[in-house]
């Protein structure tokens, strides 16, 4: 399968009831621009604020995942995410003209279905991945919660979990997905569960305006007499004959669709929750006991380590024989003194190139920035960091003396600190896309001395030179 991301080719638009509010909304699933994520936006605030789906932006985890940002809140969020990134769509923009995503049938199934009817688009930037290199270990305050994620050797998306709750019907269960192409099929369509008695706290305090017997797993642990039952009826809103059971289990409002439908659910739940990381994962999650506020703390614990590798600075070996020198260069690239903005190019693949700048005094241009207290200018860092993205765009071209590279748009620059006489500039440029119709897309970082100094977005176009 393509690593490339992708949206959805249509929107979507679903209707439902929000199981605690108990308040209809409408949702909408839109296609989004490449590198967007997955953001939830409030049409029926004023402003129409977004919410961008984020562990940091979590805000409670009672009874379901709540983000809050810019003075709007978007209630369990769960399910939604879960079907989005099971399905593996990169970019949504989600609607909502209420407080909380739609309970529908109590699962993921529904919305998978209507996102497999909208189709997919690919886009042009590829995924970014976090791989997992080490092992990561979560457990909560009272040690029930625990979860473990370690690398795999086929770098796919596995999790494996296991709910015991100590109760005669439930007992312990074990689910797994092996892969993210199980998610539709296999996960899916396993709906909530509740306990009875929890159903009768929640009802009698309000808390589930939205809840149906038809939306959950009911499991009951212990029998009741008729008059129980009969008040349970009352309090959901159902007839005394629809939900009568004898003894302990599953309520005959409805069947399991899998023997273990509630450690399935558990792992659902975790897919929606670690969707709020920001990046898809490779890497095997093992969880026992799981729930949303040890999902979504183990999200942080990851967010955390993407953060950190993202500090990191890579280092260079500036003595090693150059792949190209400042000839070669002249050989690829049309541009010469006072213009010629690198040195040599050190390391070269397909989707990468790292090049040297040494900075002298010699420069034309510290003539004039700045007399007494010499600068390199901030738009020739970009010039330079662009010829050897040029480089990298221009290597395996037949006749690259023929070919000119030219700048098209230049996002997201900084400039972290000044460059100045005596530094070498090491710049390193990573294709952000595929190479196409000679569109040539790239993320660039400039290092002195393992420090960043400037880096950007970069977007330029092959053009044969006129004979």
């Amino acid at each position: 399968m393509s690593t490339n991301q992708r949206t959805l080719a249509n929107p979507i638009e679903m209707k439902g009831i929000g199981l605690h509010s108990g308040e209809k909304v409408t949702l909408k699933i839109l296609p989004a621009p490449e590198n967007h994520g997955y953001v939830f936006q409030r049409v029926d605030v004023e402003g129409q604020p977004l919410i961008k789906a984020d562990v940091d932006n979590v805000v409670t985890t009672n009874r379901g995942t709540t983000l809050e940002e810019n003075g709007a809140r978007v209630y369990t969020t769960e399910h939604v995410l879960a079907a989005i990134y099971g399905c593996e769509v990169d970019n949504a923009l989600i609607q909502l003209d209420g407080p909380e995503v739609p309970i529908m049938d109590g699962s993921a199934k529904l919305f998978v279905d209507a996102i497999e009817k909208a189709g997919y688009e690919e886009q042009d930037a590829e995924r970014d991945y976090f791989t997992l290199k080490e092992n990561l270990y979560y457990e909560d305050d009272e040690g029930y919660v625990e979860m473990l994620a370690v690398p795999t050797p086929g770098q796919e998306f596995r999790i494996t979990v296991m709910v015991d709750y100590n109760s005669p019907i439930l007992g312990t269960q074990h689910a797994s997905m092996y892969h993210l192409g199980e998610f539709k099929k296999e996960i899916a369509p396993c709906r909530t569960f509740v306990f009875l008695r929890e159903i009768e706290m929640l009802a009698k305090n309000n808390l589930i305006k939205g809840g149906d017997l038809d939306n959950a797993i009911v499991l009951v642990e212990q029998e009741r007499t008729e008059e129980e039952y009969r008040e349970i009826a009352k309090l959901v809103g159902k007839n005394y004959e629809d939900i009568k059971v004898e003894g302990i289990g599953v309520l005959n409002t409805i069947k399991l669709q899998f023997e273990n439908e509630p450690a399935r659910h558990k792992l659902l739940d975790i897919v929606g929750d670690l969707a709020l990381v920001g990046k898809p994962i490779r890497g095997h999650i093992l969880a026992a006991r799981p729930g949303h506020r040890g999902n979504t703390a183990f999200g942080k614990i990851i967010k955390n380590l993407i953060k950190e590798e993202r500090k990191k600075t890579p280092t260079f070996d500036l003595t090693k024989d150059p792949v190209y020198d400042v000839n070669q260069i002249m050989n690829i690239l049309p541009h010469r003194y006072p213009f010629l903005m690198i040195d040599k190019v050190i390391e070269l693949t397909e989707n990468t190139v790292v090049g040297v700048k040494n900075v002298t005094i010699n420069e034309p241009f510290f003539t004039g920035h700045f007399p007494g207290n010499p600068v390199m200018p901030g738009v020739l860092q970009i010039e330079a960091m662009a010829q050897v993205g040029g480089v990298l765009a221009l290597h395996n071209v037949e006749d690259p003396e023929n070919w000119s590279t030219y700048f098209m748009k230049i996002d997201a620059v900084k400039f972290k600190r000044k460059v100045i006489p005596g530094d070498t500039v090491v710049f390193k440029l990573e294709l952000s896309a595929p190479i196409r119709r000679g569109i040539v897309q790239m993320k660039g970082t400039g290092y002195v001395n393992g420090q960043v100094v400037s880096e950007g977005d970069l977007m330029a176009q092959i053009i044969r030179d006129k004979a």
